[in-house]
């Protein structure tokens, strides 16, 4: 049997959103990076804000030539890690993991505002996927948070 640090429902929280993120910027990254596809349930012509292509094709899409989804990649994977570590791991890790989850997501959060903000205020459009990955992030932070913060432990119950 193993021991759970972490409550079942706890533990569905934080694992939900980076699942989310990593489905989402995976699923971008193989249909419209590598096989320069529209992905499913983007219009091929713009419809009101909804401008997949436009987001994905803008210059904001890259930093030094590597596609933003490959960093959203390693940034759910890292999140992930760490949960693993928190639930899985030593003792001593517990509380620095848990720690380091914090920040690790506290970084995403001014990346995520400065993106919604390039997609509305000078594309002019958003792409549903990215928004997917947006949410992931800010509802990640704030989920990790209320855990911090409020005192609440992620350990299990007795």
């Amino acid at each position: 049997m193993i021991l759970m640090r972490i409550s079942k429902k706890k533990l569905a929280l934080l694992v939900a959103m980076s699942i989310m993120g990593l489905v989402a910027s995976t699923y971008v990254f193989v249909i419209y990076i590598a096989l320069r596809q529209l992905p499913l349930g983007c219009p091929i012509k713009r419809t009101g804000w909804i401008d997949c292509a436009a987001v994905l094709s803008s210059s904001y899409s890259q930093v030094f030539g590597i596609p933003l989804e490959l960093f959203a990649i390693g940034y759910f994977i890292v999140n992930l890690v760490l949960i693993y570590i928190i639930v899985f791991g030593r003792e001593t890790l517990y509380r620095f993991s848990f720690r380091t989850l914090f920040v690790w997501r506290f970084f995403g959060v001014p990346l995520v505002l400065y993106l919604i903000s390039v997609e509305v205020f000078v594309i002019h459009a958003i792409c549903i996927y990215c928004t997917v990955m947006h949410a992931a992030i800010l509802i990640d932070f704030v989920v990790i948070t209320y855990f911090f913060f409020m005192g609440t432990s992620l350990r299990a119950n007795p």
